[in-house]
Order: structure tokens, then C-alpha cells, then sequence
């Protein structure tokens, strides 16, 4: 999906939240208010835009006809991330973790946890991982929990830089950190939360 405006996600976050309040899509008058704008015409350029990215269906002319294509199909799962060594990166996602009861952002996506070189941050085997994308990764602070990337492979650390290199530091002493050229890091996202697994043997 292509990525939104501040003012397009601005209106989109603001009618994710009245929908599911609600339990029905607002007038063009209630978003205006709520935008603090004096025209439909903005509005109306906004739902455009939203329905052409894939954000919303909407007939335009008729009042209350928005409906949210993404919200409610929770967090999708990417795949799997090592927190040992590497695994081969996450591709598309295969199903979603319904989340209704949570507040997450658009774009963000969850990693199932196959180590447990994170235990000591309380991330274990199995747990699924609730990653945010980075839009600045400069900026990210070090002792971040990332989901990091090299070439074709994924694991999550604590990302540490320091100059050009880029340590990813595990949480258990069993592990050893992993450095490597900065150029050569990508990161896919930052952690927000963790779903526990629940799972009994």
C-alpha cells in the first residue's frame, strides 16, 4: 500500500477511531469539524486519495458510505525472525494476528519468534513480535530493539552504532553480538509489543 500524507493519515486515523466508536462512518460536515477545515473540498481530495492507495471504499456524494479496508484485518505476520543467528527475511505476509482490541498504526506488522537469544528482554521462542517501521533509521537510539536485516537474512537485537558499525546485541550471554559495516544494515522495523506465546508443553 502506498504510504500516506500527514494529512491523509491524519483523517485516516481519526475516522479509524470514530468508525470503531460508533460503529458507522461520519459526515463530511463531522470530518471537517474534526479537521478544523471550513470546506469539503478537502475532505472530499482526502477520501480520494484514501480509496485510491486502498485505505477505504467510499461512493462519492453519499454521506456515510466509508468503510475501513485494513483496520479490522489486524497486524499481518511477515514470517519468522531469528533471535539466534539468522533466518532467510520475512517476504509477504501469510496470515493476521487480530488485534481489535489494541491500538496499533498502519504499516505496523508482527514477526514470529523462532531463539532465544532475547529471552533476557522476555522475548521467547514462539512469541510473535509487534514491529514498527522506521521511516528515519538514522535516528534510531541505540539500545533500540530492531528487526534488523543483512543481505537476505533477519534477526532481532538490540541495535547499537557506533561510528560505521552496527553491533546487534543479543539479550542472553549465551550469544555473542554480530558487527557489521553500517551501509550493510537495514532496518525493517522497531519493536512496540510483544504477544506472548501461551503455549503449554
Amino acid at each position: 500500500m502506498e504510504p500516506l500524507t500527514q494529512a491523509q493519515q491524519e483523517l485516516y486515523d481519526w475516522l479509524v477511531v470514530h468508525i470503531k466508536e460508533n460503529h458507522h462512518s461520519p459526515s463530511i460536515r463531522e470530518m471537517m469539524r474534526a479537521m478544523k477545515l471550513k470546506s469539503p473540498a478537502p475532505i472530499q481530495s482526502r477520501l480520494d486519495h484514501l480509496r485510491t492507495k486502498g485505505y477505504i471504499s467510499w461512493t462519492e456524494g453519499k454521506a456515510r458510505t466509508i468503510r475501513l479496508l485494513q483496520e479490522f484485518q489486524g497486524v499481518p505476520i511477515f514470517g519468522a525472525i531469528a533471535a539466534g543467528s539468522m533466518v532467510e527475511a520475512f517476504t509477504d505476509a501469510t496470515e493476521h494476528l487480530d488485534l481489535a482490541a489494541l491500538s496499533f498504526k498502519t504499516g505496523d506488522f508482527a514477526l514470529r519468534v523462532r531463539g532465544d537469544s532475547m529471552i533476557e528482554a522476555l522475548i521467547d521462542d514462539g512469541d510473535l513480535v509487534i514491529m514498527r517501521k522506521v521511516e528515519e533509521p538514522s535516528r534510531i537510539r541505540n539500545g533500540t530493539i530492531v528487526a534488523a536485516r543483512v543481505e537476505s537474512t533477519t534477526t532481532l537485537k538490540y541495535y547499537h552504532r557506533k561510528n560505521d558499525t552496527v553491533t546487534l546485541k543479543p539479550a542472553n550471554p549465551r550469544f555473542d553480538p554480530m558487527n557489521y559495516p553500517a551501509e550493510e544494515v537495514h532496518i525493517d522495523g522497531k519493536l512496540v509489543g510483544v504477544w506472548r506465546n501461551q503455549d503449554v508443553d
